[in-house]
């Protein structure tokens, strides 16, 4: 290979562009040993509000305390200054707490500049990209990054280096009914089966199907199966032989799963044993119905 190829850095055009930016990066103003890695009193530092992860696994925290006791902290924490010898955290808070359980009075950390909606940007970023989260606490940080830094899922996906299928998917896990995204936060469900429960109809059908994924333990494609046999456990009372909404077939399934990718909106069909029915798309602003309008039109 040749020696003078430049390597893409893993983080994409993500933490890395945005750490190199001179409105964020403490590197642009003058002053001593900046940008380089500080050892900072732990006590000087105060968690990040913005992290978008709520759980962490205490047993882990201990384990990482221990490597952390014996080996030190091999990546620094990113810290933003907020004033004299006061420090808030961009990244890193396993690692800040790990580092509090291992009793240590200094950590090492890279000193940025950044306002609060870098910050945000900065965090979510990072944790996405080298943190273990969740399914839901994805979606949450792809949400956030969305509404608060005004992007749209297209350059969050090419910020964070995923594909727009990969954002949309886990945006939509976000429509679940609070107990289903609980079981793929504690992982009593997988995102797989999360996604094939999207597509189950109404929160009424989804929960049923989820009480019998978690008391039957069925695997994601027994799911789909069932949901192509239109089998989700819950009936309707029909009040009429022509107009009792009837289960989508394997090519409508498909169709509804392309057409939701290509809008990045959850759609709604309702078909009729009659075969008539509706196609019901949802928008949130003029902004958003245009948007919808010129995707349709292929523009």
């Amino acid at each position: 290979m040749n020696s003078n190829t430049k390597k893409q850095p893993a983080l994409g055009r993500g933490l890395g562009a945005l750490l190199s930016n001179a409105d964020t990066d403490i590197t642009s103003f003058s002053g001593a040993n900046l940008g380089t890695i500080a050892l900072l009193p732990i006590s000087a530092i105060e968690a990040n509000p913005f992290n978008p992860r709520s759980n962490f696994d205490h047993d882990a925290l201990e384990e990482l305390a221990i490597s952390i006791a014996t080996h030190g902290i091999i990546q620094p924490l990113t810290v933003r200054k907020l004033g004299r010898e006061n420090y808030q955290l961009i990244s890193g808070e396993r690692r800040f707490r790990a580092a509090q359980l291992a009793g240590l009075t200094e950590v090492p950390a890279y000193i940025r500049v950044a306002n609060d909606q870098a910050m945000l940007e900065m965090a979510l970023v990072e944790n996405i990209q080298r943190e273990d989260l969740n399914a839901i606490e994805v979606g949450l940080s792809y949400q956030r990054l969305i509404e608060e830094c005004n992007l749209t899922q297209e350059q969050l996906g090419q910020k964070i280096s995923k594909s727009r299928s990969d954002v949309t998917n886990h945006l939509r896990l976000l429509k679940l009914p609070a107990e289903i995204q609980a079981g793929v936060r504690d992982n009593q469900i997988s995102m797989g089966h999360a996604r094939a429960l999207v597509a189950a109809g109404d929160a009424a059908a989804q929960l049923a199907l989820f009480q019998e994924i978690i008391q039957g333990q069925l695997s994601v494609r027994a799911i789909e199966q069932k949901l192509k046999e239109g089998k989700t456990g819950v009936s309707s009372t029909p009040t009429t032989s022509t107009k009792t909404n009837t289960p989508l077939n394997a090519i409508q399934m498909v169709f509804k799963g392309e057409l939701e990718t290509k809008l990045s909106a959850v759609i709604e069909i309702q078909k009729r044993n009659d075969g008539k029915g509706k196609l019901i798309i949802p928008f949130k602003s003029d902004g958003d119905f245009n948007r919808i309008i010129a995707l349709l039109n292929g523009e």
